[in-house]
């Protein structure tokens, strides 16, 4: 008779997760203000010339996310995680040839947010996770994302150091080396795509007897119905509204600081508070999501979000500046978890690779949008004053639209198994 693990395995697979997100975002999106500057330096082009390089990337990304997601929901995550790891790493490493013309850094970015978006980013790890846990989904996707949100409190001041001793180039490829020396062992040995795989359920349930049970049916709609959903489409406003303002400040906060006559390591800092915003709102946006609605768990935040960015906006500098920069994180810290918690709870897991993967792909085509706003902003008005508002009132106006969301289709207290009726969505969502 076997008996039953005292820790349930889905935990080591969100620590496992949280490994292997812990050198994708945090290089790719959270330090690219630290990268900011040099690049100007480096190819003598405008801030929105080079704010152009990660929007282009995470156009590419966003548009290769929804094929891996439907790839996941028909292969499994864990074989596109590992080799989209591999080919992440080696991109980075290739930094080193990067020339001095704005195509090859455009190029670069391209592809190592391609590489990144399959592997080393949430959509995999929040496919993976929500197949493990149902009633502690919330609290197991915050834990796993808080691997975004160390790395977004480290790296960042890793990089600064790494770019004063050896260059821009040298610290991408440096950052290649231990992914493929760190992340990609782990991930081969330690995830598992899903618990029935070790003869559980979600939450660590039993299986009474594998072998006379049928097949997990995952329950939720079709991608055909997700699609015509109009509540889909409200979700899709909510995250782009918001991609656009989170990545848009985020990742010029350095440059916000400098300009305000801070030195370069306070710059960095001020970035490391962003993502101990991040760490802060996963962890806690996680937690909540068990215990309460989720729309108005992101309210909470995305409203301190707005509130970060009307104290930025006000031109304030020292302590007050830090202290915004943290607010305008905490939104940045809910955004991945809830969004995944959310598409989860409204449309099920039976398409929930592609539902997520196209969600997530609009938060990063707006993200990329509101980091080449701030870019264009600043050149056009030699400051950051009218972007800086504008986002606020875009975050304004997303917690506005989270209260039209309506009631779950499938709450946590439904049986996976369990035939669900189809409940009709609310015409005004």
């Amino acid at each position: 008779m076997n008996e039953r693990p005292r820790l349930f395995y889905g935990w080591l697979i969100v620590a496992v997760s949280g490994v292997g997100l812990f050198l994708g975002p945090p290089i790719v999106v959270f330090s690219f203000s630290v990268f900011l500057k040099p690049l100007v330096e480096d190819f003598h082009a405008g801030r929105a010339a080079v704010s152009f390089a990660f929007s282009l990337a995470n156009t590419m990304g966003a548009l290769s996310i929804p094929c891996v997601g439907m790839a996941i929901d028909r292969f499994g995550a864990k074989r596109l995680v590992v080799v989209s790891t591999v080919v992440y790493g080696l991109v980075l490493c290739a930094a080193l040839w990067v020339g001095s013309s704005l195509w090859q850094l455009y190029l670069f970015y391209a592809l190592l947010n391609i590489g990144m978006t399959a592997g080393a980013a949430p959509v995999p790890y929040g496919v993976v996770i929500s197949h493990w846990f149902n009633r502690y989904r919330g609290l197991a996707l915050g834990l796993a994302m808080m691997g975004i949100g160390v790395g977004s409190v480290v790296v960042p001041l890793v990089a600064q150091r790494l770019i004063a001793a050896f260059g821009w180039r040298s610290a991408f490829a440096i950052f290649g080396g231990v992914v493929l020396l760190v992340p990609l062992p782990v991930l081969t040995l330690g995830l598992q795509n899903d618990p029935a795989e070790r003869g559980l359920r979600p939450d660590g349930r039993e299986r009474e007897t594998v072998s006379s049970l049928p097949p997990e049916v995952k329950t939720g709609m079709s991608w055909g119905e997700i699609w015509r959903s109009p509540r889909f489409w409200l979700l899709l406003c909510i995250f782009s509204l918001a991609g656009a303002s989170v990545h848009g400040v985020a990742l010029h906060m350095a440059a916000i600081f400098t300009d305000r006559g801070a030195s370069t390591a306070q710059a960095a800092t001020a970035t490391s508070l962003v993502g101990a915003a991040v760490l802060v709102g996963r962890l806690c946006s996680g937690y909540l999501l068990d215990q309460m609605f989720a729309p108005r768990v992101a309210i909470l935040f995305y409203s301190a979000t707005a509130l970060g960015i009307a104290i930025l906006c006000t031109g304030v500098s020292g302590s007050m500046a830090f202290v915004a920069a943290f607010l305008a994180g905490l939104g940045m810290g809910a955004e991945v978890e809830s969004m995944a918690y959310m598409v989860s709870r409204y449309f099920g897991l039976a398409a929930f690779g592609a539902s997520y993967g196209v969600a997530f792909g609009a938060f990063m085509i707006s993200g990329s949008a509101g980091v080449l706003l701030m870019g264009a902003g600043y050149d056009r008005f030699h400051s950051y004053t009218f972007p800086l508002a504008s986002f606020c009132v875009a975050m304004v106006l997303t917690t506005i639209l989270l209260t039209r969301l309506g009631q779950y289709r499938y709450p946590v207290d439904a049986e996976p198994n369990a035939a669900m009726e189809p409940i009709q969505v609310p015409s005004s969502a």
